[in-house]
């Protein structure tokens, strides 16, 4: 009996040892109701596996992008973009010297649905745990599709979330237009203090109707862009988007306080991505 006692101690152990370290709580994707109204699940990456992300969902943005930013995205490299425990994890490395095309000392990833999916109204929301430290920028937003052919900001951009490191705890919601845009200091959003978003998951949401948007986390509504019915320079969001996550570090906003190099590797954690329409019943 003594020794079946210490096999059984054993396995238990084991068993522990094996325990998936994902601690989230993540029911089982379904139709949802709103104070809005009831939504229809349309698309989801639950990360439900294990490797690089589903090529039959995601893309890559690959090398340097956009706003001057410090970081060069790699594709298909498992250090910077990986799914394991049920999450997605877009890593931040100061590794750049490991990339024969990097020119700068970091990496990172942008994962967008540019080839694989586009939505025209919704509800959008991502559970999400962000990085931390000066420097860092992770982001979930939205280009329009035409973007290749009328360019940005004629195109639109709905910013569900973002987060630069040195403010810790406050999040943005933000839309850029040809009309309303950061360039010309007209940009439309607003932000909303949460305590560290680092060590919690929180749901970042927009809710996007033919006549306005609405923008939340954790169900908590913070902004509110309406549609003037002035014509695209306002609203360029009759037409379909595609949806983006990534992490920046540096750049023209997430850089105005440097970068700190001891912060690194950084991670965003997501939970899952879930897209739903506006019930027909």
């Amino acid at each position: 009996m003594k020794g079946l006692g210490w096999l059984l101690l054993l396995s238990l152990g084991l068993a522990a040892c094996a325990a998936p370290k994902n601690d989230t709580v993540k029911p089982t994707p379904f139709n949802i109701t709103t104070k809005s109204g009831a939504w229809e699940l349309v698309w989801a990456d639950e990360f439900d596996y294990t490797g690089l992300p589903n090529p039959a969902k995601w893309g890559y943005e690959v090398g340097y992008v956009r706003n001057n930013e410090a970081q060069y995205y790699t594709e298909k490299r498992s250090e910077n973009a990986r799914v394991e425990n049920g999450l997605l994890i877009i890593e931040a490395r100061k590794d750049g010297d490991a990339v024969p095309e990097a020119t700068t000392d970091y990496t990172s990833a942008s994962l967008h649905t540019h080839d694989t999916a586009t939505w025209t109204y919704g509800r959008i929301e991502v559970r999400a745990k962000l990085p931390q430290g000066v420097g860092t920028w992770p982001a979930i937003w939205m280009l329009g599709t035409n973007i290749g052919d009328v360019g940005w900001p004629t195109c639109g951009e709905i910013d569900i979330m973002e987060h630069v490191g040195f403010e810790a705890g406050k999040i943005y919601g933000t839309v850029h237009t040809q009309a309303y845009n950061h360039v010309k200091g007209t940009s439309k959003g607003s932000s909303i203090s949460i305590p560290k978003p680092h060590e919690d998951f929180h749901v970042y949401a927009v809710e996007w109707f033919e006549d306005h948007m609405d923008f939340f986390v954790d169900d908590q509504l913070y902004f509110t862009f309406k549609n003037e019915g002035t014509g695209n320079a306002a609203w360029p969001f009759d037409k379909p988007h595609y949806l983006i996550l990534n992490l920046a570090i540096g750049g023209a906003w997430g850089g105005q306080y440097g970068i700190d190099d001891k912060i690194f590797p950084q991670s965003y954690y997501v939970d899952y991505v879930r897209v739903f329409k506006a019930s027909e019943e």
